[in-house]
């Protein structure tokens, strides 16, 4: 299993940001994980990352504990949050140098590998420049690039298409597609339209509960809408 959670819960306070929730992510499969604002999206994947700690519960990542083998989870692990934290004042080749050697990466394998990431990313054309000087866009390519630079099994991305522009969503989206071909991805989203398109599986939490775990092909085949399912879901 590429992530297992189980009975997981976090309470800031008293409130219960997660409550006992429990879901899977298969080797190869592409999950939409989604809920309305503050239904415990982000917060279950900063545990999942390592950033928080739960209060009770476990969860897995390729089958390494998060809580006792965080530094094996982080290297299965790429991360793209909702706030794409980057460097603005480094150059794209500069900054993908710069994580890849924080993974141990070196000499020919680190050139060939951030190479590999700004083909695979489309950022060729921009590839001289620093990151403050490109757009929202770009600078999310250089997210995913970052997430991607140790070739992690494993790929979260957290509102990987906030603010960007049709266009854009397009480019990201397809991106995404390519890379889920040979990894596992959670992908949270608003657009629902983007999850369709984009995932074999939908997780919708709302209130800090799992409310459904779909296959979206069935769905579909019940003549559902995702997004009717999710109004039906997140408003009761």
């Amino acid at each position: 299993m590429s992530i297992r959670i189980q009975n997981l819960t976090k309470i800031y306070g008293s409130q219960k940001a997660v409550d006992d929730i429990s879901f899977d992510v298969n080797p190869g499969e592409i999950v939409g994980f989604l809920g309305p604002n503050g239904a415990g999206k982000s917060t279950t994947m900063k545990i999942t990352t390592c950033y928080l700690s739960a209060t009770s519960g476990k969860v897995e990542v390729n089958g390494f504990e998060v809580a006792q083998h965080s530094m094996q989870v982080r290297r299965s692990i790429g991360y793209l949050p909702e706030h794409n934290p980057l460097y603005i004042d480094m150059y794209i080749k500069e900054f993908l140098r710069f994580v890849g050697a924080l993974y141990d990466l070196k000499g020919r394998e680190l050139t060939l590998r951030v190479n590999e990431m700004i083909e695979m990313c489309g950022l060729e054309i921009e590839q001289h420049k620093k990151i403050g000087q490109l757009s929202k866009g770009y600078r999310q390519r250089v997210g995913l690039a970052q997430a991607l630079i140790h070739n992690p099994p494993v790929l979260i991305l957290d509102e990987a298409t906030t603010g960007l522009d049709p266009n854009q969503i397009i480019e990201i989206r397809n991106l995404i597609k390519t890379v889920g071909q040979q990894k596992t991805v959670l992908f949270s989203s608003h657009i629902m339209q983007e999850v369709e398109a984009i995932c074999n599986r939908v997780v919708i939490i709302n209130r800090g509960r799992v409310v459904a775990n779909r296959i979206l092909e069935d769905l579909q085949n019940e003549g559902k809408p995702l997004e009717e399912v999710f109004r039906e879901l997140t408003t009761q």
